[in-house]
């Protein structure tokens, strides 16, 4: 009896060696970070897939007689104008960061002209400066020097009727494209560094203008980072709440973006309906991500040459 027990240790123990216990802790690390990250989104969807009296339990999926839609068709519905207003604002001003950002970084990296470090640093102390410091200059500004709000016209052509929301968003989408052009600068010369001056000279001696070595060569290279900017400046501008909160100020206002919207979505005096603010979430985050799966490639292409 004492001979087969040791025999049955010896042969456990011979097993035990071959055993991985780092790889299984790292396993274990990996899943608990897994469980970490995804539980939030699950108990989000489950949530918004019940109606408000059966969400007191938000990590049980519903059962058949508690599935219901209603929180995402009324999410969608009362979303819908914010989503027309954050697209008409987001997109030019993604696109006009792009085209601006890259045309200064191409112009104080790959073109040499005296005390352009001194324009750089400009760019970089633009990073620096904080959102709370402009908010009541740039209401003075929009308010009382250049009230696009107000409606804009270049002799008799009306550009901006009056009181015309398009106005307000005009005023949103240049404030966003002032404070991004910074970051998205820097991105830019980070990788206009990495290009080959030989080739640069090549055109150079060539004969190619500075214009001609930029649209022919070096924006064509770009792609990569292009992809990053577009992700990263067009999320930074769907998400941001604080400027649309000081030039709009309500979700009543035909102009409120979809952040001023989803702030106040599905609370009243009778409570918080919990699926309903859990929908309009996932509703408002799929532009993004919608954005970032288009753009997926160059952005991993972007952040590898950087």
């Amino acid at each position: 009896m004492s001979q087969a027990t040791t025999s049955d240790r010896d042969g456990i123990a011979s097993l035990l060696p071959e055993f991985d216990y780092r790889r299984f802790g790292l396993y274990a690390v990996i899943m608990l970070f897994i469980a970490f990250f995804v539980s939030p989104i699950w108990t989000g969807l489950v949530t918004s897939l019940k109606p408000p009296e059966a969400a007191t339990q938000p990590l049980l999926p519903p059962g058949p007689e508690t599935f219901t839609l209603e929180s995402w068709t009324r999410a969608l519905d009362q979303l819908s104008r914010g989503f027309i207003n954050s697209f008409a604002m987001a997109i030019p001003a993604t696109l006009v960061n792009v085209l601006l950002a890259s045309t200064a970084a191409y112009g104080l990296t790959l073109v040499d002209w005296r005390r352009q470090m001194l324009v750089v640093l400009l760019f970089v102390f633009g990073i620096f400066i904080p959102y709370q410091a402009i908010l009541v200059p740039l209401d003075n500004f929009w308010t009382n020097i250049f009230p696009l709000a107000k409606g804009l016209a270049i002799g008799n052509v009306t550009i901006i009727p009056a009181n015309d929301r398009w106005g307000t968003l005009a005023e949103l989408a240049i404030t966003h494209v002032a404070y991004g052009i910074p970051i998205c600068f820097l991105l830019f010369r980070s990788y206009y560094k990495s290009i080959s001056e030989e080739l640069i000279e090549a055109a150079k001696v060539d004969g190619a203008s500075v214009t001609r070595i930029y649209t022919r060569i070096v924006l064509p290279l770009s792609t990569p980072m292009i992809g990053v900017v577009l992700i990263y400046q067009f999320t930074q501008i769907w998400n941001e709440f604080l400027f649309s909160l000081t030039l709009i100020g309500s979700a009543a206002d035909q102009a409120a973006t979809i952040t001023l919207i989803l702030s106040g979505i599905g609370a009243d005096l009778s409570g918080t309906n919990f699926p309903l603010r859990m929908a309009a979430a996932f509703l408002a985050a799929l532009p993004t991500i919608v954005i970032y799966v288009l753009f997926a490639e160059q952005f991993a292409e972007g952040l590898a040459a950087d």
